[in-house]
């Protein structure tokens, strides 16, 4: 939201009504040298973190000793160096980017200029080759104040995304235009309120909005724009978290037909997305008990929790990339941006965690997705019910991808497909109180039961990746042999 003539005199006001300047305020008048500014937006934007506020402020035209406004002739949005606009060469020199904003205006009719700087978020904001931190109206060099520097790194692990503000100085009005609150109380199961202010208790309530008292304005967090924005390309911290979903005309992406890109906040888009992708994918028509019903490739509810899982687990802070699915004709893939926090083969046993703890505990409460820690389990359960081959786990340096076949005969399947499929077939066994038998893996891989050496062959195969294990050591039966993971 940009600042209007109003809102940019009450936000002075709050700033000039202090008797010095603070850690995050700095005043000029006509001093408008690039370093500087850009040494100060570091500073700025660290002490601002440090001090727990929103932003800090640069701002020129108002009196150090009196703190009147008195005006100035620097006009920042007409300022190059060489023939690049200041502000775009200060976005190339601060790391990691800043999506600050440039003020250029009057107030009543005295010229005033003003940068307002994000608080820090993760990371310590250098400028150039240094992190700069004001030490009461001084700037310095972070790495001088080593005392400092450890209290901000231990305060920037300790925000999370969730929290921080998508848009800032956002009037009630502008708040329920850009957010789409029917569907909070919709999918929540709530009577919609009456009142423009109930709403927004309501709303607030669930830390997608909070009130910014400087401004008498409000902040939309992260959570509530990425969950119920009306159009995500509306923050610009988010535009490029939107869901792609790209389909393929075979099995690589030399030719595409057809690309969706989601608009709206993954909370409303959410049941769209898996009906659009489910009327996509080809259905086989079977007969049974004299009706005709149709019977998807993939089974729905692994496609609807793999892709709530992109969506809750993926790691905000990895800038230019989103959630992505792409359907080939003998796969889908769901990739998201982040490695997992724990190991993929660990998905069915080990406790959940979250980067985004608050985005999974409301996307469960609107029952988008399953119950903590139970997703993977019925991906698995539910792959092995249509035999199909097993779901892969893929790590890069900065994604998570989660691959489904589509239907293939066991006597196709590579070796590694068969050694997951019993790797997994176990784990399911495993974490539903049960034991992989000879018996149960030919059920999950539809082996006739005179073929029971084809089975025992698969689980030598998986012993030999040393992913299973007998459950009883001791035991030389092979006919009555019972199977756990590695890890049990």
């Amino acid at each position: 939201m940009g600042m209007n003539a109003v809102n940019l005199s009450e936000l002075l006001a709050h700033l000039t009504a202090a008797n010095r300047e603070t850690e995050w305020v700095e005043f000029k008048l006509n001093d408008d040298a690039p370093e500087e500014i850009g040494e100060y937006i570091s500073a700025l934007s660290n002490s601002a973190a440090l001090t727990g506020k929103r932003a800090g402020y640069i701002v020129w035209g108002i009196s150090d000793d009196t703190h009147e406004v008195v005006g100035t002739t620097v006009r920042l949005h007409s300022k190059k160096i060489g023939n690049e606009e200041l502000e775009n060469w200060l976005s190339h020199q601060l790391s990691p980017r800043l999506n600050f904003q440039v003020v250029d205006d009057e107030i009543n009719g005295t010229p005033v200029s003003l940068i307002e700087v994000p608080a820090a978020s993760h990371t310590p904001v250098r400028f150039r080759d240094h992190e700069f931190i004001r030490v009461g109206s001084y700037k310095k060099k972070l790495r001088d104040y080593p005392e400092k520097e450890r209290e901000l790194w231990r305060l920037l692990e300790r925000r999370d995304w969730e929290t921080e503000a998508a848009e800032t100085h956002v009037r009630s009005a502008d708040l329920l235009a850009l957010l789409d609150y029917p569907a909070y109380f919709e999918l929540l199961q709530k009577p919609l309120p009456e009142g423009r202010s109930s709403i927004i208790t309501s709303l607030a309530d669930d830390k997608l909005i909070e009130f910014d008292q400087l401004r008498d304005t409000f902040n939309i967090t992260n959570l509530g724009a990425i969950l119920f924005a009306r159009d995500l390309s509306k923050f610009s911290s988010l535009a490029r978290k939107v869901v792609r979903l790209v389909v393929y005309t075979d099995r690589d992406r030399s030719s595409t037909l057809r690309e969706q890109i989601g608009q709206r906040g993954y909370a409303k888009g959410f049941a769209g997305l898996v009906s659009y992708l489910n009327d996509l994918l080809p259905a086989n028509e079977q007969i049974r008990q004299a009706l005709r019903t149709e019977v998807r490739m993939y089974p729905e509810i692994a496609i609807r929790e793999l892709i709530a899982n992109a969506l809750i687990h993926q790691d905000f802070r990895i800038s230019g990339t989103g959630p992505i699915i792409e359907v080939f004709a003998e796969r889908i893939e769901i990739t998201n941006p982040g490695k997992p926090l724990i190991d993929t083969q660990r998905f069915m046993d080990a406790p959940p965690q979250s980067r985004n703890e608050k985005l999974g505990s409301l996307m469960r409460r609107m029952k988008i997705c399953e119950e903590r820690g139970s997703g993977i389990d019925k991906v698995v359960k539910a792959v092995e019910m249509f035999q199909l081959p097993p779901p892969r786990f893929d790590v890069t340096d900065q994604h998570t991808k989660v691959t489904l076949f589509a239907p293939r005969k066991l006597s196709s399947m590579e070796k590694e497909d068969r050694i997951r499929a019993c790797y997994q077939h176990a784990c399911l066994r495993y974490v539903s109180n049960d034991t992989m038998t000879n018996t149960s893996l030919r059920e999950r891989f539809g082996i006739a039961d005179e073929n029971y050496s084809i089975a025992s062959r698969i689980i030598g195969e998986t012993m030999d990746a040393q992913l299973i294990k007998r459950r009883d050591p001791e035991s030389k039966s092979n006919k009555h042999a019972k199977y756990v993971p590695y890890w049990a």
